[in-house]
């Protein structure tokens, strides 16, 4: 019996084997994000040749391209040196939203007045960054492209899948915050 102890000890160390790792039968390729991608590269190429051909249809317009891939011009400029709003401000502001061909989407009527925190509440992105493009007593019309627009989601209401806007905003006031000087 004394024997038999380390030879059971010996053949359950050395003889049992736990299981290999097994790799895994299919590889993910990624062509899904990749097709998706490239539809997305041609979306965002087309819609821009939209909204060049319809700013080269009103060259009496000063059409200004963002950092952030959209255009606008001023509706009503303040060439005056005042503030531009910052992160935790809070602006007022009216606006409109359009479709490329000029169809009402929202009214202003609709839309009333808003107010939004910079940076600290939800907005699509194009208006989010519009925003702080402007100065109170401004009034712009932006262009954004669906991406940066409602996107491939929409608004669940009256904007569908990948339009792109046209938005006409007023800015009516900047509540500075205290840290922002």
């Amino acid at each position: 019996m004394k024997n038999l102890i380390p030879c059971i000890a010996i053949l359950l160390f050395f003889g049992c084997k736990s299981p290999e790792a097994r790799y895994p039968v299919s590889h993910k390729s990624g062509s899904f994000i990749k097709a998706s991608a490239e539809r997305n590269k041609q979306l965002n190429k087309q819609e821009q040749e939209h909204i060049n051909t319809i700013m080269a249809e009103q060259p009496d317009i000063e059409f200004i391209a963002s950092e952030n891939g959209f255009w606008y011009y001023y509706n009503t400029r303040i060439d005056e040196d005042t503030i531009k709003p910052k992160y935790g401000d809070v602006v007022n502001y009216n606006y409109n939203i359009k479709d490329l061909s000029g169809q009402t989407i929202y009214s202003q009527k609709e839309m009333d007045t808003l107010n939004y925190t910079i940076d600290q509440e939800e907005l699509f992105m194009g208006l989010r960054e519009g925003l702080k493009l402007m100065k109170a007593g401004e009034t712009v019309t932006f262009y954004f492209p669906s991406q940066i627009a409602y996107g491939y989601y929409g608004d669940e209401n009256r904007i569908g899948t990948n339009i792109p806007l046209v938005c006409k905003v007023t800015v009516n006031s900047i509540y500075r915050k205290e840290n922002n000087k």
